[in-house]
């Protein structure tokens, strides 16, 4: 019975062993599915929170201000317009720098061009002094202004007087100044800026010469303490924002040289965010600070859309990534544009052609002819002494700069050049204000057949009509083919040394 029970006890035994295996590699395999499964659920639940609360952060701004009348879309790259503002309100006035109840204004705005081999990228900086036409602007009460013709730039975004400022406006003269659709507009004010610099850890700055609070405020009446010594340094948040601001104290004071420090600081927050991994995970610090103080048009409405375009971006080489500002020079007190440089700036963006000629989408664009205008017709006329302004009343690309380069080999000053409100233009008009009519005739002989026109505003405008683009003997080149040398020579990479070409004058 013993040796019965012993043997039914072994054959029990064995049979229980594998059974109570099967059991417990069952029971195993159900609890590491189960983990996987609860891993995943909360993974997706922490990403779907994080994303909500990066949702709930970001705030837009109204697509019905943008204009209809708009550059046409393309596939050569994209276009960003990236806009620093003063606004005092949500906190910022805690920064210092103005009063809290002030309207916003641009502080500062570059158009960042990614090419579409999403190898290369230029910042193209737009000084706030500078001269342009701002278009039909939409006011809070929903009306429209009118344009207004040589206006500093920055006053495009103050139209409407409102806290926030108007970046459908700021939006709608960057596309009329430079002829290029801007697919994104992206505002961060103050606050944004500080703590963006706060998320990354710190940014590495270069100073030329030890800086003191006067610097910073020349309303004080003494020096004050030191706020940055001279050289290279990591600053966050509040330090951050004063290297930024700083203009009176380096230089000749200008904020052409705030803008290189400015393109400077850019380049070393980016080169921070590269080094530390362009991930979600890494990435996701920074998005919850900059959405905190973000207003984005609605294309960029979303935390996804914006880490998605920032994911877009992790391939560009830091030394292909360049910073420029629009070729200038000075008029006054203000800030005038440099024709027909910019023209070639635009055109070489506009063909996704990088600053030093490459063709970054592979295109293989016929290249314009850089004929001259005919002789025959206007050979004697010298427009020395008088001053134009050119405007594209069609939908031919390029009709203004064409014609401004015909007009400056016959010695006319061109002030600016645009597309006209009105872009179905028949014949050419030309007008003319008080006491400017011998200087409207002598700019009509450039355009045979053109109507001239007295108004009440004094200045001599031309109207490019249909005529003209058909005109054979009108020149064909629509700006120097390459970028030229003064603005490429200038760039600045956003590997280059943090201490390198900080001061201008």
């Amino acid at each position: 019975m013993a040796g019965s029970r012993k043997a039914s006890s072994r054959r029990r035994g064995g049979g229980r062993a594998p059974a109570a295996s099967r059991r417990r590699k069952r029971s195993k395999t159900k609890i590491g599915i189960g983990i996987a499964v609860s891993l995943l659920v909360l993974l997706t639940a922490g990403a779907g929170w994080i994303y909500l609360q990066l949702d709930a952060n970001i705030e837009t701004f109204g697509s019905d201000g943008i204009s209809d009348n708009r550059p046409p879309a393309s596939a050569n790259g994209s276009n960003v317009l990236v806009i620093g503002t003063d606004a005092r309100t949500g906190g910022n006035s805690d920064l210092g720098g103005g009063d809290k109840s002030d309207i916003g204004r641009s502080d500062t705005a570059f158009l960042l061009h990614t090419y579409t081999d999403q190898k290369h990228a230029v910042a193209v900086s737009i000084p706030r002094d500078t001269l342009v036409d701002i278009p039909p602007c939409k006011l809070p009460d929903g009306n429209w202004t009118k344009p207004q013709a040589n206006t500093m730039f920055n006053a495009a975004y103050s139209v409407g007087q409102t806290p926030k400022g108007n970046p459908a406006c700021t939006q709608n003269t960057v596309e009329k100044l430079t002829g290029l659709r801007v697919d994104h507009t992206v505002v961060v004010d103050f606050k944004g800026f500080a703590t963006m610099t706060e998320a990354v850890g710190g940014v590495q700055v270069c100073l030329p010469q030890d800086i003191y609070q006067k610097d910073l405020n020349p309303n004080r009446p003494t020096r004050g303490t030191q706020i940055f010594a001279k050289g290279p340094q990591s600053v966050s948040g509040q330090k951050a924002l004063d290297y930024v601001r700083i203009r009176h104290g380096i230089g000749d004071g200008s904020d052409i040289g705030r803008i290189k420090r400015q393109q400077a600081f850019v380049a070393s927050l980016l080169k921070k965010v590269k080094s530390d991994g362009m991930s979600p995970t890494s990435l996701l610090p920074l998005a919850n600070a900059a959405t905190e103080s973000l207003t984005v048009d609605p294309g960029l409405g979303s935390a996804q859309k914006l880490i998605s375009f920032a994911m877009s971006m992790k391939n560009i080489d830091l030394h292909n990534t360049k910073f420029v500002t629009l070729p200038w020079r000075y008029q006054g007190a203000r800030v005038a544009i440099v024709h027909p440089d910019a023209e070639a700036l635009w055109a070489s963006l506009k063909a996704d052609r990088t600053l030093d000629g490459q063709d970054a989408g592979n295109h293989h664009d016929e290249q314009v002819s850089d004929s001259s205008p005919s002789p025959s017709a206007t050979e004697s006329v010298s427009g020395t002494g008088i001053s134009v302004a050119v405007y594209n009343g069609t939908t031919v690309t390029g009709l203004a700069a064409r014609a401004a380069d015909a007009l400056k080999q016959h010695g006319f000053t061109v002030t600016s050049t645009g597309t006209a409100a009105v872009r179905t233009q028949s014949k050419t008009v030309i007008e003319y204000g008080p006491g400017e009519k011998d200087q409207a005739e002598k700019t009509a002989q450039i355009f045979p057949g053109a109507e001239v026109t007295a108004t009440a505003k004094p200045r001599v405008k031309i109207i490019l009509g249909k005529v003209y683009a058909a005109d054979p003997a009108a020149p064909t080149s629509t700006a120097p083919s390459a970028v030229p040398s003064g603005v490429a020579g200038g760039a600045r990479s956003a590997d280059d040394d943090p201490c390198s070409n900080l001061s201008y004058g």
